[in-house]
């Protein structure tokens, strides 16, 4: 989910970034008059996000546009799927291409990459979720293409929530303090979390009353000691140092969240192409 008016404000700067004053190849070869007709095809499987934010980007370039979607966002697609349809005056279409193409690869690719992370924990309790580890600017979408992948959303930005690390703890004077000091300003309905990197700091935070514990960067049999410590009274999230390779055990500890920034820091574009119809 993502707000509309921001996309229109993000697209513009998307469009002049890249055209400048003009599209001075699309000026001098292509004449007013001439149309043409474009697929947006899928090169390899994936999973698509970003599609609705093309096809604004194709509009708002050239109004007389007219695109057809052929998927959705969040759908899994086979190589060779027509992912949406373009047609009306060649200029426009050619001009807002890489635009286009640039941001449903972006997302398309952070959308396969989730859905991976999300495959290999699949029949445990836990869910994945992103971090605040976005490209600047991009947050809103690359958060958006995290949940086409199957994924779940931590903070938006810092106003979302209070998460207490070490050196808000140092400030504190301690764990229960930062709590007390966090709930007593705190709306009703905010959620704490602490971040730990030892059980005894673990016990410290569920005494305290946090509503979620970071175990951040703990071994797994740490964090399957933390999750019979807390028994419940917190959720708690496994952070650090996640890879493809090592979710499933950690999964497998009973933890309720997993975080990681490689879906959304290391996340590889995918292979998408103009081609004519």
């Amino acid at each position: 989910m993502y707000d509309r008016f921001i996309i229109e404000r993000l697209i513009d700067l998307w469009l002049h970034e890249d055209i400048g004053s003009c599209d001075l190849t699309a000026q001098v070869m292509i004449e007013e008059s001439e149309t043409g007709a474009f697929h947006m095809n899928a090169r390899e499987p994936m999973i698509v996000a970003g599609l609705d934010v093309a096809a604004a980007i194709f509009r708002r370039y050239e109004p007389m546009l007219t695109v057809e979607m052929a998927a959705r966002d969040g759908q899994r697609v086979q190589k060779g799927a027509i992912l949406l349809s373009v047609q009306g005056p060649a200029r426009g279409i050619l001009t807002a291409e890489r635009t286009a193409l640039n941001i449903v690869q972006r997302l398309s690719g952070i959308a396969t990459e989730t859905a991976r992370y999300v495959d290999a924990i699949a029949g445990t309790r836990a869910r994945l979720i992103d971090t605040r580890k976005t490209t600047p600017g991009l947050r809103m979408l690359e958060k958006h293409a995290v949940t086409c992948g199957g994924g779940l959303n931590h903070r938006l930005g810092l106003d979302n929530g209070v998460m207490i690390k070490d050196n808000h703890i140092a400030v504190c004077g301690g764990i229960s303090a930062a709590v007390d000091r966090a709930r007593k300003k705190l709306p009703v309905l905010t959620k704490i979390e602490v971040e730990c990197d030892r059980l005894e700091q673990v016990r410290e935070a569920v005494a305290a009353g946090a509503d979620v514990i970071m175990l951040d960067n703990m071994s797994v049999p740490d964090m399957r000691e933390a999750v019979a410590l807390v028994d419940g009274r917190a959720k708690l999230e496994a952070s650090g140092g996640i890879r493809l390779d090592t979710i499933r055990p950690i999964a497998e500890t009973g933890v309720d969240y997993i975080s990681t920034s490689k879906i959304t820091q290391s996340a590889p574009a995918v292979d998408i192409g103009l081609d004519e119809a």
